[in-house]
């Protein structure tokens, strides 16, 4: 069964990328070298290894548990996951062995995804 219960559909994906925000260009121009241009950015905060840091506010320590990331989020044809991934860890690793902080990658199954302005779906919606 394809994306939309049809046979023959094609399978997509979503990936969700959480990255460092000096990282996006970077990732941008990674992301183009392998002919991905659609992507949604979005901002966000959170924390994992990183727990936060310690910040001075007008004299006092104050601690900052949520730091500033970018959310990547772009919906690829299988065919494109690898890829994608590939360019987002080239893109978003800081040096040669990465830092903690860098970032993670999920990649999720899309069951559906409909262009609005034609009502293509699946991999022609992509």
């Amino acid at each position: 069964m394809g994306v939309s219960g049809r046979p023959g559909g094609a399978h997509v994906k979503l990936i969700i990328a959480i990255i460092q925000p000096a990282k996006l260009e970077s990732v941008k121009q990674a992301l183009s070298e392998v002919e991905v241009f659609r992507l949604t950015v979005l901002d966000v905060q959170g924390f994992g290894r990183q727990r936060g840091h310690a910040e001075t506010y007008r004299g006092h320590e104050i601690s900052v548990n949520l730091l500033r990331k970018v959310q990547l989020q772009i919906a690829v044809n299988d065919d494109f996951v690898e890829p994608t991934i590939a360019a987002i860890v080239k893109g978003g690793r800081s040096g040669e062995q990465g830092e903690i902080g860098d970032g993670k990658i999920f990649v999720l199954p899309m069951d559906e995804c409909v262009r609005i302005r034609t009502g293509e779906r699946g991999r022609e919606a992509i």
